[in-house]
Parts: C-alpha cells; sequence; structure tokens
C-alpha cells in the first residue's frame, strides 16, 4: 500500500516517515508541507493512503480531503492532528483513521489497517460527498505544465473555453489546459459558471456586464481583465438577465 504523508511540521512529518518505513506492508511514495502540495504529489504517486494533518496555513486538511476525493482513484485519508476539537467533524464524515499528535506506532498500524480496507463507496462517505453540488465541486482545478501541477483557485478564475480537444483555464495569473470538457464543468459547477457560447463559460461572480461590439454582436465584460467574449444569441435574454441581477 502506497503512503503520502502531509503536515506542516517538520518535525512531525519526520517521525510518520520513521515509522511507516519500519512497516513492511506499507511504501512512503511522497511527503507534503500543504494541502495544495498533497493535492500535486497525489496526482503525481496516486497514493492508496493519505495521513494527513488537518490545521495547516492555507488549504487546511479537511479541505484538502475533499479535492483528493475528486480524484479518479481517491485514496483513504487518516487524519492526524494535536487537536482533539476536530474528532466530531471527521467522525461526522466517516473518516477512515482519527490519530492524535504524537502519533504511536500502535495506534498508526491499527489505523492503517483499518484504512487498507476501506472502499470506494466509504471514500465517498468520508469525504462527505452527496448529490448536492456543494459536494460534488471543486474549490481549485489542477493543471500539468512545465513547472508539474498547478492548482488554481475556482475565485481566480475568469473563463473556461473549448479548443478542439483541450479546455482553456483564464486566470488571473495566466491560462493552463486541462482535459475537462465544458460539460462536465457545466454539470460540476451549476450556477457557478454561465453558458455565453457553445465553446465558452464564464464564472458568473466574474460577470461584469454584457455590451455590443461596432458590429452589433454581444460580448461580455469580466472583472480584472480587458478580454472580452461573444455571447451567441441563444445566451443573451438569459444571459441579460443574469447580469441584472448581480
Amino acid at each position: 500500500m502506497k503512503v503520502l504523508i502531509v503536515d506542516d511540521e517538520k518535525l512531525a512529518r519526520e517521525r510518520l516517515v520513521r515509522m511507516v518505513e519500519t512497516l513492511d506492508r506499507y511504501e512512503l511514495v511522497g511527503v507534503a508541507d500543504s494541502g495544495e502540495e498533497a493535492v500535486r504529489q497525489a496526482i503525481r504517486h496516486e497514493p492508496d493512503i493519505v495521513l494527513l494533518d488537518i490545521r495547516m496555513p492555507g488549504m487546511d486538511g479537511m479541505e484538502a480531503a475533499r479535492q483528493l476525493g475528486t480524484l479518479a482513484a481517491p485514496p483513504a485519508i487518516i487524519f492526524c492532528t494535536a487537536f482533539g476539537e476536530h474528532a466530531i467533524e471527521a467522525f461526522d464524515v466517516s473518516a477512515s483513521g482519527y490519530l492524535m499528535k504524537p502519533v504511536r506506532r500502535e495506534a498508526l498500524t491499527e489505523a492503517l489497517a483499518k484504512a487498507s480496507k476501506v472502499n470506494k463507496v466509504q471514500m465517498e462517505a468520508m469525504l462527505g460527498k452527496d448529490e448536492s453540488e456543494s459536494a460534488r465541486s471543486r474549490t481549485h482545478i489542477s493543471a500539468k505544465t512545465r513547472r508539474g501541477i498547478e492548482l488554481i483557485p475556482l475565485t481566480e478564475i475568469k473563463f473556461f473555453q473549448a479548443d478542439h480537444k483541450y479546455v482553456t483555464v483564464r486566470h488571473e495569473g495566466g491560462e493552463v489546459l486541462i482535459d475537462d470538457t465544458l460539460r462536465d464543468l457545466e454539470c460540476e459547477f451549476g450556477e457557478k459558471v454561465v453558458r455565453i457560447h457553445r465553446n465558452a463559460l464564464v464564472m458568473t461572480e466574474q460577470l461584469e456586464g454584457l455590451e455590443r461590439d461596432p458590429a452589433g454582436h454581444y460580448q461580455v465584460r469580466m472583472r480584472g481583465i480587458d478580454e472580452k467574449l461573444d455571447v451567441s444569441r441563444r445566451h443573451v435574454s438569459g444571459l441579460r438577465r443574469l447580469v441584472q441581477t448581480l
């Protein structure tokens, strides 16, 4: 079983590394010091189990667990923390394991054995998945670039635009390509996105206005960028109503 260790505290990481490396049935495939890096490492190494700290700067352990749950083969999660008040929250989402720091070898061995038996149905329950949009949708988009795996917060994304087999994600820091289809993104994010053309989705909260170009074609304005996108005639009326409510 492949194991990924995630903790922003160096001593806590090193303690877990030493213990995992002494166990025959488990292979340490990565170490991360943040929730964002945990997702990158998980995409790269596809671990079976993640030992995950809860309190971390930036993306905390709970949010990282939800992001990991969107992967094609989500890992089982064992939360590791020095703060007992998170236990109720973890058990409410049927966590595979919950270990208090400093983690004892016996407790870790038992939690790993239990996590090894977690099936996909249990994993979905653990991450609180249901049919609601809030449970299904991600808060970050992951993209493979020359710099490795980049995580773009949904709040920084302006629009998604399809071009042949890829979709371009335009965000505050530039743009990346992803494999998701516009249809899948529309189903996942629901009212967080709005269709303006057969080849484009705009983040609803980024909408600023609707206007016509010199040729009389409708275009949408977005916050923070000069770029404007064409709106197809079939979407004009619905988009106009939406813009008036913003």
